[in-house]
């Protein structure tokens, strides 16, 4: 009895796959821990590029036309990718944090965000990226369990703190009609960042953001038609190329590799690296638009990296 349970043992030891999914490594479909920073800060640098790419695609289009052609053109490369792959539709269990995904990070925060440069400076408007890591984090402790240490929220608080007042100090300490489309931003995006990352620990990460696109397609469609009807179209090559960004870039490309990130490292974790944005998005707008950039900015930036070190070495 025994030799049996002893040979029972090994055949079993023997037929499980070494690569098989266990508590220790379960961090997503083809996404391994190591990859996911890197991974997330390319999302990031795509992410950062979206404000100014904004601005220049206003100079073409009226702020609806631009959001609801950017999510028409987003989804369309998404539907090459899934049809291409021959990627089944989700389960059943799946569409609703889908929705989520597509209201949050597909709709509302491009529309609010445009509307709110229309009398905002990316200057300004970094204040919502600034407060986003936070945010997502508190979000995606709420809505997943998970409990980050005292030292990583501590961190985060203070490299929130860091941007809100660097980015209000950039601003000049003066509140825009805008504001009230910018933090309503906010809460859409970080609802969509936290279902997408808990999403893409279940499915590949394009595939969240595929989905959602197309699940959004019948609404940007439709807008476009509208919006293209009633805000004319002036074409320039500012605007092509803003709208190519926040369509390819920003939209699908961006959020790709973002979700991948955050299926690896977490959505708490990943969220933090989102402290750098502001920072990087007013480089991007001193460069392309003309923007001013002070000498606090180095302080900031420093401040900034050093938040972001100690959130990514504290313990989960």
């Amino acid at each position: 009895m025994r030799a049996q349970s002893s040979a029972t043992a090994r055949t079993a030891k023997a037929v499980t796959p070494p690569h098989a999914p266990t508590a220790a490594r379960s961090s997503g479909p083809g996404t391994r821990p190591r990859s996911g920073t890197p991974l997330a800060l390319l999302g990031v640098f795509c992410f950062s590029l979206t404000f100014p790419s904004t601005v220049w695609g206003l100079e073409s289009f009226g702020p609806w036309s631009l959001v609801a052609v950017r999510g028409v053109l987003a989804a369309a490369v998404a539907a090459v990718f899934l049809l291409a792959q021959r990627v089944p539709l989700p389960e059943r269990r799946h569409w609703a944090g889908l929705a989520v995904v597509g209201g949050g990070v597909v709709i509302g925060f491009p529309l609010l965000t445009t509307l709110a440069l229309g009398t905002s400076s990316t200057a300004h408007a970094a204040v919502v990226v600034g407060l986003l890591p936070l945010t997502t984090a508190t979000l995606a402790a709420l809505r997943t369990g998970h409990r980050p240490s005292r030292v990583f929220w501590a961190a985060a608080v203070a490299g929130a703190a860091v941007v809100a007042a660097f980015t209000w100090q950039q601003s000049g300490g003066a509140l825009s009609a805008g504001d009230v489309y910018l933090f309503g931003a906010l809460l859409v995006c970080a609802a969509g960042y936290t279902e997408g990352g808990r999403l893409a620990a279940l499915m590949p990460g394009w595939q969240v953001v595929g989905w959602a696109l197309v699940l959004c397609l019948p609404v940007t469609v439709a807008g476009s038609v509208v919006a293209l009807s009633l805000e004319p179209v002036h074409w320039s090559p500012h605007g092509a190329v803003g709208l190519a960004w926040v369509a390819a870039g920003s939209t699908f490309l961006g959020l790709y590799v973002w979700y991948r990130g955050m299926a690896g490292i977490g959505v708490a974790r990943a969220s933090q690296l989102q402290l750098a944005q502001p920072l990087m998005t007013l480089v991007w707008s001193f460069w392309l638009l003309g923007e001013e950039l002070t000498w606090a900015a180095p302080l900031a930036a420093t401040g900034v990296l050093v938040c972001i070190a100690v959130t990514q070495r504290a313990r989960g």
